[in-house]
C-alpha cells in the first residue's frame, strides 16, 4: 500500500520509539521483553490448555478466562513482536499496510477485551447474587452467544478501523514517534484534514470504553451490595476474593486506557503515551494469568496434575 502526495511515494513508516537509548540498555530491554513476551504466551496458552482438558475448569467462569487468556495472547502479539525485532535488530521499518493492520488489530483486540470484561462481571454477578439460578441462567449456549458477541464487536472494530485508516494521506514525513502504530502519531503524520476523523475514532473508543465500564461498574455494584447482606463473614470473605482478581484486571486495563485515550488528540505526550503504551501492551497480558489463574487453589491443582502426567508419560 502507498500513498501519493506532491509527487511524495511513502512506501513505509520508521518507528522511532526507544531510539535514543544507549545499545547496551536496548540489548537489556529486548532481553527483558523476550522473557515477558515468552512468559505471556506460554501463561496465557497453559491456561487455555488446562481449561479446554480439566473437567473441573470447564465453567462458564473459566471458560471466559480461557477466552481472555486467548485475546491476551494476540494483543500482546500485536506490538510485541515488531518491538522484538527493532530492538534486536535495529530494523525499525514497517509498510503502511502493515502498520494499518497493527493499528486495527490492536484497537480491535482492544474493544473485544473490553466486551469480554462486561461479560466476565455478569457471570459473577450471576454467581454471586443468584447462586441457585446460577446454572439455569449461565447454560453452554448462552456463554457461546456471549463469546460470539465478544467477537463480533472486535471485528466491527476492525473493520471500521481499516475504513478510517484508508482515509489518510501521507506526504514526506514517515516518522512515527512510537514503538507501534498508535493513534496519536500516525494521525499527526499525515496531511491529511484529521478533525473529522478524530473525533469519529475518539468517539468509537469512548463509548466502547464508557459503556463498558458502565455496564462492569453496575455488575460490581449489585455485586457488593449482595455480598455486604451475607450473613456469614466467612461467606462475604469468599465472595470478596473471588471478585479481586477481576477488578484488578479492571483497574489496570480501563486506568492505561482512559490514561492513554480520554484526551483531546496531541494533549497526551509522546513520553506518557509511551510508557502506558508499553505497561498496556507488554506488562498487563503477561500479569494476566497470575492475576486470573496461576494464584487460584483449582487451577494450580489442575496444573500440577498435568504435569504430573506429563512426566510419568516421559517416564514411559
Amino acid at each position: 500500500m502507498m500513498d501519493v502526495c506532491n509527487g511524495t511515494v511513502i512506501s513505509e513508516f520508521i518507528l522511532s520509539g526507544f531510539s535514543g537509548l544507549d545499545q547496551r540498555l536496548q540489548l537489556f530491554l529486548c532481553l527483558l521483553l523476550l522473557l515477558m513476551y515468552l512468559s505471556t504466551v506460554m501463561g496465557n496458552a497453559a491456561i487455555i490448555f488446562l481449561v479446554c482438558v480439566d473437567n473441573r475448569l470447564q465453567t462458564p467462569m473459566y471458560f471466559f478466562i480461557g477466552n481472555l487468556a486467548f485475546l491476551e495472547i494476540w494483543f500482546a502479539s500485536s506490538t510485541s513482536t515488531k518491538l522484538l525485532v527493532i530492538l534486536s535488530s535495529g530494523r525499525r521499518t514497517i509498510s503502511v499496510g502493515g502498520c494499518f493492520a497493527q493499528s486495527s488489530f490492536y484497537f480491535a483486540l482492544g474493544g473485544a477485551e473490553f466486551t469480554l470484561l462486561v461479560v466476565m462481571s455478569f457471570d459473577r454477578y450471576v454467581a454471586i447474587c443468584q447462586p441457585l439460578r446460577y446454572a439455569a441462567i449461565m447454560k453452554h449456549r448462552l456463554c457461546i452467544r456471549l463469546v460470539a458477541a465478544v467477537w463480533v464487536t472486535g471485528f466491527t472494530f476492525l473493520s471500521s478501523r481499516l475504513v478510517l485508516l484508508s482515509k489518510l494521506t501521507f506526504c514526506g514525513l514517515n516518522k512515527i514517534e512510537h514503538f507501534f502504530c498508535d493513534n496519536t502519531p500516525l494521525f499527526q503524520l499525515s496531511c491529511s484534514d484529521v478533525t473529522l476523523l478524530w473525533k469519529i475514532d475518539s468517539v468509537f473508543i469512548l463509548f466502547i470504553v464508557l459503556s463498558s465500564l458502565c455496564l462492569t461498574l453496575a455488575s460490581y455494584t449489585s455485586i457488593f451490595l449482595c455480598i455486604l447482606q451475607m450473613p456469614a463473614a466467612s461467606g462475604r470473605k469468599k465472595a470478596f476474593a473471588t471478585c479481586s482478581s477481576h477488578l484488578t484486571t479492571l483497574a489496570i486495563v480501563y486506568g492505561s486506557c482512559i490514561a492513554l485515550y480520554a484526551h483531546p488528540s496531541g494533549h497526551v505526550s509522546l513520553e506518557t503515551n509511551r510508557s502506558v503504551a508499553l505497561l498496556n501492551t507488554v506488562l498487563y497480558p503477561f500479569l494476566n494469568p497470575f492475576i486470573y489463574s496461576l494464584r487460584n487453589k483449582v487451577v494450580i491443582l489442575a496444573l500440577k496434575e498435568a504435569m504430573a502426567r506429563g512426566g510419568c508419560c516421559q517416564g514411559l
